[in-house]
C-alpha cells in the first residue's frame, strides 16, 4: 500500500509543484481507420485517429505520424498482423494502432487493434459500440484511456473512497481532484490532488492512500476536518458591548475555524477601537476545544487608554509658520473642547488627505518643487505625536505663458478664458481650472477628445515658471447613436425630450451637462449616468443614458397648529410620472376643525410633444371661520412655455371661483359683511418664473425666482389686481453645506365697483412663511362697525428667510437646517417698516426618506407680542412613496 502523508510533504509540493507526465518515453503510431459507412462520413477515416492521438499525447506518448507514402502504401499491402508490426518497426514505433469504424443508422461500433513491435506478442483487441454519432467522441476518449493504460503499464482507478469527512460532502472533494474513478492511476497527480484538497480550507490534515487489487487501484482519501466555531466569546471589552463588536466581525458561530480569518477579525476589532482613539488596543485569541469537532473562539481584548494627538510638529518649513499649516489640516491636536469636537482624533485617511492639502497649498503658492514627507506617527501612552517633514524649495513667479498647438481661436482670444497669466506666483489650482476652461471651450465645438498638456519649465535663475499650454484638438466628434437603458416605466421620449444633445449632431460638453441636470430635475430617477464610448469611426461617439428609476407616486401627510384651526392635517396623493408619460396627477386635502379643502390637479408638461405645458386644477373648499363660513368651488386652466434660455418659463392661467359666504357673526370684519351670499370671481394670471435649482427638495445650488400679476374682475362680483414677487438663491458653501436666501413681497388693490374679500389679502405664519408664528396669524387688525377688533388681512407684505443647511447623515440624505425668518403684513393705510419687522429663529431636520420628503422644524419668536404666548412651535410634514 502506498501512502502520501500531508503535513511537510504538502508544503514542499506547494512550493515545488510536480507536473503530470510519463516516467518513460513511448513512441506510438496510429494508422488511419477503415470507415464502413456512407460516403459523406469518410472524413472519419482521419478524424478518429486524430482524436486518439490527442488523448495519447496528453498521457505522454510521442506520436509518430505515418505521413510517408512508403508507410501508407505498406499498410495497404499488409495482409496480416506481422506485416503491420514491421511497418511500426521500420518507423521506430514501439506500438502500432489501427482498426475500423462501422456505422449503421445511429449505431456505431469501433474495432481497434494494438500491437507491440519490440516483442513477439499477439495484438490486443479493443471493441466499443454506442448510439448516436454525437457520442462518438466520448467513446473514443474511453478507448484512448484503455489503450494508454496498456501502453504505460498503468493501473485503472476502480474506486475513490473519501473517509472521516462529516460536514464536507465526498462529491465536493472528488470534483476538485484530477484522479478520477475509471481513469488511469497517475502517481504524479497525487501531490496536486493534495494541494487542491488543502486549498478548500476545510481540513487540518489530508492523507491519500492507494491499494492494489486484481481489477485496479482503490484510492482512499482520509481527511481531518477543521473544527467549526461553536460560539464566539469576548473578554475584556468595556467600551463596546458584545453585540457591537460581533457586528464588525465577518465570522459567525458555525463557521469553519480558519486562522487566516481569525487574524483578519483581530484586525477588525482593533480597527473598531482605533476609530474611537484607542490606538493602544491589543487583541489576542484563544481556541477552546469541545467534543464533536467543535471549538469556542475567544477574543481577549486589552483596550488600553484613549490616545489623542498631543502634538503635530513640522520640520523644514520656513516661509509658512506651523500654526498656519495646522489650520489647513482637518487633523488637529487635542483641545479642551475635544469632548465636543473631533479635535485630537487620529484618522489615517484624514491625515493622508491633509498631506495632499499641504502639498496643494505649496503648489498653489509658487512652491513648484515643494515636497511633503509621509507623516511619522509615534503612539505612546501619553498621547500621539505626529511629525511632518517639509522641503519647501524656492518660490516661483509666473513667467511667460503661451498657448500653442491646434488653436480654434487666435491666441489672444484664448487668453480671455484663462487666469494663470494674471497670477503673480505659480498656482497649480488656477492652472488646472484653466485647462478645464479650455477643454470646455473646445468640447462645445465638438472636440470631445481634445487634450491640453501643460509644459512647465522652471527657470532656476529667475525663479520663474514658464508655461506652455499645448493643445491637441483631435477630430470633431458627432453623436452616432443615443441609447437609453434602465427605464422600465418611463418612456424613452420622456427622457429624450430632456436631452440637449441629438444624434448626428456635434458633441457639446455644456449641452451634455444640461441634459444630466434636466434628467435629475425630473426627480423620476434614483441615479442618472451618461456614458460615452467610441463609435464606428474615430469621429463618431455612442452615448448611453443609464437611469435607475425610483417610485414617483407619493402619499404625504402633515400637521400644523394655529389660533384659528387649532390642530389640522394635510395630505396628498400624487403621481408625477403618470403611466410613464411624465404627466402629473395629484389630489390634495386639508382637514381641520374649521376647514375642509380638496384640490384635484392634472398637468401635461409637453402638450402635443412640444414645450407647451398645460394643466387644470379643480377644488372644493369649505372654511368655517370664527365669524363667518365660506364654501367655494372653482377651476383653474393654465398653460406655460419657455420664454428665455433653459430656466425661464412663462405661464398664463384663467381661474373661476364661486363662493358662498354665510353664518356671519356680529364680530366679523366689515369686508366680510359686504360679501354675504354668493360671489363669483373670474381672473387671469400671468407669471414668469426662473428656476435653475439642481433639485426640488434640498437643492444645493441654483435659483428660483417668480413674478406674477393676477387680475380679477372679468365678470363676477370680485375684482382686484394682485402682484407677487418671489426670489430665492441656493449657494454651495463649505463641507457640503448650503446657504439659502428667500425673499418675497406682494401687493393687492381693489378694482373699482368690485369687491376684495379678506381671503384674497395677505397673511403670514407657519412652516412655509414665518416659522414660530401660528398659521397665517400675522395679519393687520381693525375695528368693525360693531366696535370689535378683527383680522382683516393685508394689502402688502414683505418676507425674508435665511437658512444654513448642513448634512447630518450624508449617506442617508438627512440634512439639518438653522434659519432666521423676518417679515410682516400691512394694511392699506400702513407703510412698510423694514426696521420693525417681526422675527423668529429656529432649526430643524429635512430628509428625503424612503417614505418621501420630510420636514420637522421648530421656530421661536424673538419679539413676541401680548397674546402670542412664549416659547416656540413645532411643525412637520411627512410623505410616503409608492
Amino acid at each position: 500500500m502506498n501512502k502520501y502523508i500531508c503535513p511537510i510533504a504538502v508544503a514542499v509540493m506547494w512550493l515545488f509543484p510536480l507536473k503530470s507526465y510519463s516516467l518513460e518515453t513511448v513512441n506510438v503510431m496510429v494508422l488511419p481507420f477503415e470507415v464502413n459507412a456512407k460516403k459523406e462520413l469518410s472524413y472519419l477515416k482521419d478524424q478518429v485517429p486524430q482524436i486518439i492521438k490527442n488523448h495519447l499525447k496528453e498521457d505522454g506518448a510521442i506520436i509518430l505520424e505515418p505521413d510517408s507514402d512508403m508507410v501508407l502504401s505498406g499498410m495497404e499491402k499488409a495482409k496480416n498482423d506481422e506485416e503491420i508490426r514491421n511497418i511500426g518497426v521500420n518507423a521506430g514505433a514501439q506500438y502500432v494502432l489501427w482498426g475500423s469504424i462501422t456505422l449503421v443508422g445511429q449505431h456505431f461500433s469501433i474495432d481497434a487493434k494494438m500491437i507491440e513491435t519490440v516483442r513477439d506478442a499477439l495484438p490486443k483487441v479493443f471493441f466499443y459500440e454506442g448510439e448516436g454519432i454525437e457520442n462518438l467522441s466520448g467513446t473514443l476518449k474511453v478507448l484512448s484511456r484503455e489503450i494508454g493504460m496498456k501502453i504505460f503499464k498503468r493501473d485503472k482507478v476502480i474506486k475513490i473512497i473519501v473517509g472521516n469527512n462529516k460536514r464536507i460532502e465526498s462529491d465536493a472533494i472528488k470534483r476538485i481532484i484530477k484522479t478520477e474513478a475509471g481513469g488511469m492511476y497517475h502517481p504524479q497527480t497525487i501531490p496536486e490532488d493534495l494541494k487542491a484538497i488543502y486549498a478548500m480550507g476545510y481540513f487540518d490534515d489530508v492523507r491519500i492512500e492507494s491499494e492494489d487489487t486484481p481489477e485496479g487501484k482503490i484510492v482512499t482519501i482520509k481527511v481531518k476536518e477543521k473544527p467549526n466555531i461553536k460560539a464566539i466569546l469576548l473578554k475584556g471589552n468595556k467600551l463596546f458591548d458584545d453585540e457591537k463588536i460581533k457586528e464588525a466581525l465577518d465570522i459567525k458561530a458555525g463557521s469553519i475555524l480558519s486562522f487566516v480569518a481569525i487574524q483578519k477579525n483581530v484586525e477588525r476589532i482593533e480597527s473598531l477601537y482605533k476609530n474611537k482613539n484607542y490606538h493602544n488596543v491589543k487583541v489576542e485569541y484563544k481556541i477552546i476545544e469541545h467534543e464533536n469537532n467543535q471549538a469556542d473562539l475567544e477574543f481577549i481584548i486589552s483596550e488600553g487608554s484613549k490616545a489623542f494627538i498631543k502634538s503635530i510638529i513640522f520640520e523644514g518649513n520656513k516661509v509658512y509658520p506651523s500654526e498656519k499649516l495646522k489650520k489647513l489640516m482637518s487633523t488637529s491636536e487635542k483641545t479642551m473642547f475635544s469632548w465636543i469636537t473631533s479635535a485630537g482624533d487620529l484618522k489615517r485617511e484624514d491625515l493622508n488627505q491633509d498631506i495632499i492639502k499641504l502639498s496643494g497649498f505649496y503648489q498653489n503658492n509658487g512652491f513648484v518643487q515643494a515636497k511633503i514627507g509621509d507623516p511619522q506617527i509615534d503612539i505612546k501612552k501619553s498621547g500621539i505625536y505626529i511629525k511632518i517633514k517639509i522641503d519647501e524649495g524656492p518660490q516661483f513667479k509666473v513667467g511667460k505663458v503661451k498657448i500653442t498647438g491646434d488653436l480654434i481661436q487666435p491666441e489672444e482670444k484664448l487668453f480671455e478664458h484663462i487666469k494663470i497669466n494674471k497670477e503673480k506666483y505659480y498656482n497649480r489650482q488656477v492652472l488646472q481650472n484653466d485647462i478645464l476652461a479650455l477643454s470646455d471651450l473646445y468640447s462645445n465645438e465638438g472636440y470631445a477628445h481634445m487634450d491640453v498638456v501643460p509644459e512647465i519649465d522652471p527657470d532656476q535663475g529667475k525663479l520663474q515658471v514658464n508655461i506652455n499650454l499645448v493643445i491637441n484638438k483631435g477630430k470633431q466628434v458627432y453623436f452616432e447613436e443615443i441609447t437609453i437603458e434602465g427605464n422600465t416605466k418611463t418612456r424613452d421620449k420622456v427622457i429624450r425630450r430632456e436631452l440637449k444633445v441629438y444624434e448626428q449632431e456635434l458633441y457639446n460638453g455644456d449641452n451634455l451637462k444640461k441634459s444630466m441636470r434636466n434628467l435629475r430635475r425630473l426627480d423620476f430617477f434614483k441615479d442618472v449616468k451618461i456614458n460615452t464610448s467610441p463609435g464606428s469611426s474615430d469621429d463618431k461617439m455612442l452615448l448611453k443614458v443609464d437611469v435607475e428609476e425610483k417610485p414617483t407616486g407619493a402619499f404625504t401627510f402633515g400637521a400644523g397648529y394655529g389660533n384659528t384651526e387649532k390642530v389640522f392635517f394635510m395630505g396628498s396623493i400624487s403621481q408625477k410620472n403618470l403611466f410613464g408619460r411624465g404627466q402629473i396627477l395629484s389630489l390634495n386635502a386639508q382637514l381641520g376643525s374649521v376647514s375642509t379643502k380638496f384640490i384635484l390637479s392634472f398637468t401635461e408638461p409637453w402638450l402635443f410633444d412640444t414645450q407647451l405645458s398645460a394643466g387644470i386644477d379643480l377644488y372644493n373648499w369649505d372654511y368655517d371661520y370664527d365669524t363667518y363660513s365660506k364654501k367655494s368651488k372653482g377651476a383653474t386652466i393654465r398653460v406655460g412655455y419657455p420664454v428665455y434660455g433653459d430656466y425661464t418659463r412663462g405661464y398664463l392661467s384663467y381661474g373661476f371661483d364661486q363662493s358662498n359666504v354665510t353664518d356671519i357673526q356680529t364680530d366679523a370684519p366689515d369686508a366680510i359683511k359686504d360679501i354675504e351670499g354668493n360671489n363669483v370671481s373670474s381672473s387671469i394670471t400671468a407669471t414668469i418664473r426662473y428656476d435653475s435649482r439642481d433639485k426640488v427638495f434640498n437643492p444645493t445650488e441654483g435659483a428660483n425666482h417668480s413674478f406674477s400679476i393676477q387680475y380679477a374682475g372679468i365678470g363676477g362680483d370680485i375684482g382686484f389686481t394682485k402682484f407677487n414677487l418671489e426670489a430665492g438663491w441656493f449657494i454651495p458653501l463649505f463641507m457640503d453645506t448650503v446657504g439659502s436666501i428667500h425673499t418675497a413681497t406682494g401687493y393687492v388693490s381693489q378694482n373699482s365697483n368690485k369687491k376684495l374679500p379678506i381671503y384674497e389679502r395677505f397673511n403670514l405664519g407657519g412652516i412655509n412663511s414665518m416659522r414660530g408664528f401660528d398659521w397665517e396669524d400675522l395679519s393687520p387688525k381693525k375695528l368693525n362697525s360693531d366696535g370689535l377688533l378683527t383680522e382683516i388681512g393685508g394689502n402688502k407684505f414683505v418676507q425674508l428667510n435665511l437658512e444654513f443647511i448642513f448634512p447630518l447623515i450624508k449617506d442617508a440624505g438627512v440634512m439639518g437646517v438653522l434659519f432666521f425668518d423676518t417679515g410682516d403684513v400691512y394694511d392699506n393705510s400702513e407703510n412698510v417698516k423694514l426696521g420693525n419687522l417681526r422675527k423668529s429663529v429656529g432649526g430643524g431636520i429635512r430628509w428625503y426618506s424612503p417614505m418621501g420628503p420630510m420636514r420637522v422644524e421648530y421656530g421661536y419668536i424673538l419679539d413676541p407680542k401680548p397674546g402670542e404666548g412664549e416659547g416656540g412651535k413645532v411643525e412637520f410634514t411627512v410623505g410616503t412613496v409608492f
